[in-house]
């Protein structure tokens, strides 16, 4: 195994004590184990490459998807593995299951760098999941169970077998063909599944309740309750129609191109799965790629330097050429044709920001600022409110999902006279997880405005505090996760852990208060000038540090990683306003 693929799940400790937790140790990457891998998996399960060949619409959309990059994650791999450990395996594979079904049904390691997955596994959320469930499983945290089989095997979709039957009998339309055999593969049959249809389908996953009781993920129960579900709209009329975020109906196309040849025009819903999360590995990682995989291994990959230029005229022109590189990207014309893949990624990413960015915003409201003067002060008061009806925002796992209003108030001169909700050196804003508040280096943001929602831990001796993870340290030095001896619905809830939910329900409104004392306005000329910026992040900084224990995959260091957290963070509204001496009166 290479020094990389050794150093991806850093922390020798952890590694082994996950490894036995899983009841296997890490296999090796490449070579003959991994070819029998990649043999034995896709005769269980196919790959999101093979329904490419019918399906490339899809795949498109699915590849740049959050549910294709589920289990790739280096910020999940490591969060799953620190909990694992931190329970002493006792977690079992209650986090991962969701974010690679395949793999966990494949019996993998719990904890083992994704280089060293099968295919399908390391696809996450993949077609498979989806459209080889037979069972309707309702809100089970996504303990589900997947119909095994090659890419012939039938599979679960919401019309039926009527279309596929007619393409099967049409061969002289219908061109079939494989390299080097004459018939392309395609599943034999589609079993109606009338389940892929409902809001509950979503629900498998979507709604997650954890081994001790706490109610980690409520988005299919606050949709349940919304005026959406009342209205009749679904979770896939919003986020899978042609607006994602809003009930804008669905594209019409045809669902499979078979030999060349579209099939009838049909309802086609996006799998692009729009939401807040967005990569932060190497971009010939993801999205998924056919000419990425086709031109590197995942390893190979990882030693291609995109951000020093390989690939390009003004790096090529100037190269030295006594220079050294990895040994598959020697020649310069290979660091070309992998330039293209990257600028390609690059450029769909840059897409996928887009949507993403449209997407919050239809989520997260920001009215104008309204002033409220005092004596010895002046209020601003700003109001955030929810611009959906079928949830609460945020939603999903509302404790690593980071929203918060950033504020500064300038004098005639352009300098800060008040601040909130800037980031500390690390890229946190100044609340009570920021280590340079809890260090003393910065003072706490005792104005801000954020809608994280925070695990309150009971401490041994009565009292509570929060955490950024839900492990309770200080109720115990060696956790197990243990069924609670009474049952939730007498106590009113788990004992030792609960989660304060901070964000706005559907219709609701939030009204955040600035209070600037005079004396802050003296050390300034008017005219102010008010700037609220809404923001949106995929996770905190500080949830970096906290799981960075076990290592990160792909050979990531803490800093890289935080680094892509806080590039992805996006500005979805601005407000400003000039303030006057007449706004005084």
């Amino acid at each position: 195994m290479s020094t990389r693929s050794r150093t991806v799940l850093v922390a020798a400790m952890g590694v082994l004590l996950l490894a036995a937790a899983a009841g296997s140790e890490p296999r090796a990457s490449g070579g003959t184990d991994a070819a029998h891998l990649e043999l034995l998996s896709s005769g269980r399960f196919p790959s999101a490459r093979a329904c490419r060949n019918c399906h490339p619409n899809h795949y498109e959309q699915w590849s740049g998807s959050q549910h294709a990059y589920a289990q790739l994650s280096p910020v999940f791999n490591a969060m799953h593995g620190t909990l694992v450990q931190q329970t002493n395996g006792t977690l079992g594979d209650f986090c991962i299951r969701c974010h690679t079904p395949v793999g966990m049904q494949l019996d993998e390691p719990l904890f083992v760098s994704n280089l060293e997955r099968a295919q399908p596994s390391r696809e996450g959320v993949t077609c498979a999941v989806c459209h080889r469930m037979r069972r309707d499983y309702g809100k089970v945290s996504g303990r589900i169970g997947l119909a095994e089989g090659g890419l012939e095997e039938p599979i679960s979709g919401p019309t039926g077998n009527a279309e596929l039957k007619r393409v099967l009998g049409d061969s002289g339309t219908f061109r079939r063909v494989r390299d080097g055999d004459d018939q392309l593969g395609i599943h034999g049959d589609v079993l109606t599944f009338a389940p892929i249809r409902t809001s509950a389908f979503c629900g498998t996953c979507h709604d997650v309740t954890s081994p001790t009781g706490v109610r980690l993920e409520e988005a299919f129960s606050e949709y349940r309750h919304s005026p959406a579900a009342a209205e009749g709209i679904r979770c896939q009329d919003c986020h899978m129609s042609t607006d994602p975020g809003a009930p804008s109906g669905f594209a019409q196309g045809p669902a499979a191109i078979v030999g060349g040849r579209p099939t009838r025009i049909r309802t086609l819903t996006d799998h692009r799965f729009v939401g807040p999360d967005y990569s932060v590995v190497h971009p010939g990682l993801f999205p998924f790629n056919e000419r990425a995989h086709d031109l590197a291994t995942m390893e190979q990959w990882l030693t291609f330097d995109w951000k020093a230029g390989w690939g390009t005229d003004a790096y090529e022109d100037q190269a030295d050429p006594e220079a050294t590189y990895p040994d598959r990207w020697r020649d310069f014309g290979d660091r070309y044709d992998a330039r293209d893949v990257i600028e390609e990624n690059l450029e769909r990413l840059d897409k996928i920001a887009d949507a993403r960015r449209a997407l919050l915003k239809k989520g997260y409201r920001l009215g104008e600022p309204r002033l409220v003067p005092g004596t010895d002060h002046l209020d601003i008061h700003v109001e955030v409110s929810n611009g959906t009806t079928g949830h609460n925002v945020p939603t999903g796992f509302t404790a690593e999902r980071l929203v918060w209003l950033h504020t500064v108030l300038r004098g005639a001169d352009g300098a800060v006279l008040f601040e909130s909700g800037d980031l500390d050196a690390n890229g946190d804003v100044r609340d009570s997880h920021s280590r340079y508040v809890h260090n003393g280096e910065v003072e706490h943001d005792d104005l801000l405005f954020t809608l994280q929602s925070r695990f309150v831990l009971q401490n041994l001796r009565e009292g509570e505090r929060e955490s950024i993870l839900t492990v309770n340290h200080a109720a115990s030095p060696l956790p197990f996760v243990r069924p609670d001896p009474i049952p939730n619905f007498v106590s009113g809830g788990p004992a030792g852990t609960r989660l304060h939910k901070k964000g706005i329900e559907p219709g609701g409104a939030r009204d955040h208060r600035y209070r600037i004392p005079r004396a802050v306005l003296a050390k300034g000329q008017p005219p102010y000038q008010l700037t609220v910026e809404l923001k949106a992040a995929m996770v905190p900084v500080n949830l970096i540090g906290e799981i960075m224990g076990v290592g990160f995959d792909y050979g990531m260091s803490a800093s890289e990683v935080a680094e892509g957290v806080v590039a992805g963070h996006q500005v979805l509204w601005v407000r400003e306003r000039s303030i006057g001496e007449g706004d005084f009166q």
